[in-house]
């Protein structure tokens, strides 16, 4: 891109806003600026005008989003046909194997939950729409590493991090390339607790008419109840039924 089309205004406001998280869902002006990387002066700036703008309240002291914050979130999602047609997809595949089922597409070394219809809370964080969660060690994160160009996959070894989630993390680049590759070959992937401890998921790409990859979507289930072979037996036939009827019901 032209650095004259650039601008600094925008990608600074937009630093601004993601500088908000779980653990800091409320900063004075002095932890904004140091977790914006930007100057007091530069932060007041931009949080009064957030502000002004209703995404973002302040008392004085400490500022914090406010739920206008979801209409950027919102934005992507209706514009999009795909969220809507899968629910009922997804809704029919839970109840058919008692199982929660998530969609999620990729940002950067990371999957975010743009849609989800859980049975019941089986991981210690609870997920929902805006989760993010590592791509590497996460099925729908293999599924749609699967789908980049070479260019872009190596990209991503290049800028991302692999760290040991639990003891069955698997974190060698070249041991992960070539699970990418196996997906590529299978049309799923399977992660037996490389994220969490007793969570098993496995997940398959959902595709549009052409036969570009939109998204990931997966069924995870308890260790306790279902082993990798069964969930594999018992889920990848429904799981791939629901995607190819997803795609029939894309325009």
């Amino acid at each position: 891109m032209n650095l004259r089309d650039f601008s600094t205004s925008l990608a600074r406001g937009l630093r601004v806003i993601t500088a908000f998280d779980r653990d800091n869902d409320e900063m004075t002006l002095s932890e904004v600026a140091r977790r914006s990387d930007m100057t007091r002066a530069a932060a007041r700036r931009y949080l009064l005008t957030l502000c002004e703008l209703g995404y973002v309240a302040g008392d004085g002291k400490y500022f914090r989003l406010t739920p206008r914050v979801l209409d950027l979130g919102f934005a992507f999602l209706t514009s999009m046909h795909i969220w809507d047609r899968a629910q009922p997809f997804m809704e029919r595949l839970t109840e058919q194997v008692n199982e929660s089922c998530s969609i999620s597409v990729l940002d950067g070394s990371d999957i975010v939950y743009v849609a989800r219809v859980p049975t019941k809370r089986i991981m210690s964080v609870a997920l929902g729409i805006g989760s993010r969660l590592p791509a590497y060690c996460t099925s729908m994160g293999r599924v749609l590493l699967a789908s980049l160009r070479p260019a872009e996959l190596d990209a991503y070894f290049e800028q991302a991090d692999f760290a040991a989630l639990t003891p069955h993390t698997e974190t060698d680049p070249a041991a992960l390339r070539a699970i990418i590759a196996a997906v590529q070959r299978d049309g799923y992937a399977l992660v037996d607790q490389e994220l969490e401890i007793g969570l098993r998921s496995l997940a398959v790409p959902i595709r549009n008419n052409s036969g570009r990859v939109l998204a990931a979507m997966n069924i995870s289930g308890h260790a306790s109840r279902t082993t990798a072979d069964d969930l594999r037996q018992r889920v990848l036939s429904p799981l791939l039924y629901a995607a190819e009827g997803i795609r029939s019901a894309l325009p």
